[in-house]
């Protein structure tokens, strides 16, 4: 089969697109053609100094498939060959990503793909999809008539944490660069604040009439999260995805519950994913289409931080 391998961590030209053997599912598998592959910022972070993740090399990377199951390992559940199904595998010590024709993943984390979307549509949602539900349903608990804050809003978690919000029932302040602003208001953000000429915490105190929001989300990193203390309500809440720099003391002193999101794979999320999906309150914003052997024009992309949406690879001929 073919894979886009890795033998050293590097720059996006050491992804190699070779011949390789086609894996076999092992007890509670399921092996998977992949039709589509989405990609994101931590597989960057992985084919560039990926020893962190625990990966032996050569390996196959990427975390985002749609595809069809071709065959089920023993104990792999309700699955059968010729399910359409997408999921986001593990990170830590596979070695057998979604970059490829093939490839094996527990079934306790693959879900049934939604019948009204495409492939492509599918492989960008379980990761960055499932870190917005994480992080806006499940750990802020976001209820109707709230105010949302998020910063990064066009990016691949944004995007679909914008939507998240928008269906919860909340109020959506979102920032990017200029050229992202329509975008965030298409999604269905309240108010879209151009991060590059506006002070983003007097420009949503403003929003709010000085009173402030209930809940924020980082996908920025650095002094974000702590400058978010001060334009968040006391007893508020603010979900992070990387790790905060600065002082926290704020956040103490106003009851600020802080959350700390890494994804837990599992199917429960992606069925959540798949009603909005269906009922279209929830719709992949796809900036481009890529085979898999341009995957270093995507990984590219990647490492430059910006950009619409997401990428995926189309990987099936």
């Amino acid at each position: 089969m073919r894979a886009m391998v890795l033998e050293r961590f590097g720059d996006p030209e050491v992804l190699q697109l070779k011949e390789i053997d086609r894996p076999s599912p092992a007890p509670g598998e399921l092996l998977v053609r992949v039709i589509a592959s989405g990609t994101n910022p931590v597989d960057a972070k992985v084919r560039a100094a990926g020893s962190w993740a625990g990966i032996t090399l050569p390996a196959v990377i990427g975390y985002d498939a749609s595809g069809v199951v071709e065959a089920v390992g023993p104990g792999a559940g309700d699955f059968r060959p010729g399910d359409e199904v997408f999921f986001t595998p593990e990170i830590f010590g596979n070695e057998h990503g979604t970059y490829a024709d093939y490839t094996v993943v527990q079934a306790s984390i693959v879900a049934r793909k939604p019948p009204s979307i495409s492939h492509v549509e599918a492989a960008a949602v379980p990761l960055a999809g499932g870190t917005a539900w994480e992080a806006i349903v499940r750990r802020m608990q976001v209820q109707p008539g709230e105010t949302v804050l998020i910063h990064g809003g066009a990016g691949g978690v944004g995007t679909f944490a914008v939507q998240i919000a928008r269906a919860a029932g909340a109020r959506v302040i979102a920032t990017a660069s200029g050229g992202n602003l329509d975008t965030l208001r298409q999604l269905g953000a309240d108010a879209a604040i151009d991060y590059t000429k506006y002070d983003v915490f007097e420009a949503a105190l403003e929003a709010t009439g000085g009173a402030g929001v209930d809940a924020v989300l980082d996908l920025v990193g650095g002094d974000v999260t702590p400058d978010s203390c001060q334009v968040t309500r006391p007893f508020g809440r603010i979900a992070f995805i990387l790790g905060p720099v600065g002082d926290l003391s704020a956040a103490y002193q106003k009851n600020i519950t802080l959350h700390g999101v890494f994804l837990h794979r599992e199917r429960r999320r992606l069925e959540e994913l798949s009603r909005l999906l269906e009922r279209k309150q929830l719709v992949p914003v796809i900036d481009e289409v890529l085979p898999l052997d341009q995957i270093a024009k995507a990984h590219r992309r990647l490492d430059s931080g910006h950009g619409r949406g997401k990428v995926i690879l189309e990987v099936a001929r």
